[in-house]
């Protein structure tokens, strides 16, 4: 047969007195818990909201027109490195639309629908939001260009 070994008995020891703790306190009632309330108690304290005051909430997705995030390094897409038109191929400004369209914008101004990134490829690559902006010219204004 099996030899059981004195590690073996001590993990099993501690097993059940672990048992016996989580057992005991499913029994116990809860220290400073209310006792039951009569139905003709005093009326309810006012519920206080769970959430932020309007004025420290963020804007959701839906209440923006889009985000926005600088590139500076080459844009690499498909193996290859993308480039504008004029020439440029990086410090781009990239644009995450509210449709999920993914717009670049590049240091002369042209910009264009990249149809190869998505609103995953954006939420990867860009880091958290910072400031949000009433205006397309702050942002950009914001981020350098």
């Amino acid at each position: 047969m099996f030899r059981r070994n004195r590690a073996d008995r001590e993990f099993r020891e501690a097993q059940r007195a672990g048992q016996s703790v989580l057992a005991m306190h499913t029994e116990l009632p809860l220290p400073n818990a209310p006792g039951p309330v009569a139905a003709s108690a005093a009326p309810a304290a006012t519920v206080v909201p769970d959430f932020l005051p309007p004025d420290f909430r963020a804007p959701s997705r839906q209440d923006v027109s889009g985000f926005m995030m600088r590139w500076d390094l080459p844009l690499v897409i498909d193996d290859e490195v993308h480039a504008c038109h004029c020439g440029a191929y990086r410090n781009w400004i990239v644009f995450n639309m509210r449709d999920d369209s993914v717009w670049l914008r590049c240091p002369a101004g042209h910009e264009t629908e990249e149809t190869r990134l998505d609103t995953a490829w954006y939420n990867r690559n860009s880091g958290p939001v910072d400031h949000f902006h009433p205006t397309l010219e702050d942002g950009l204004h914001h981020l350098g260009h």
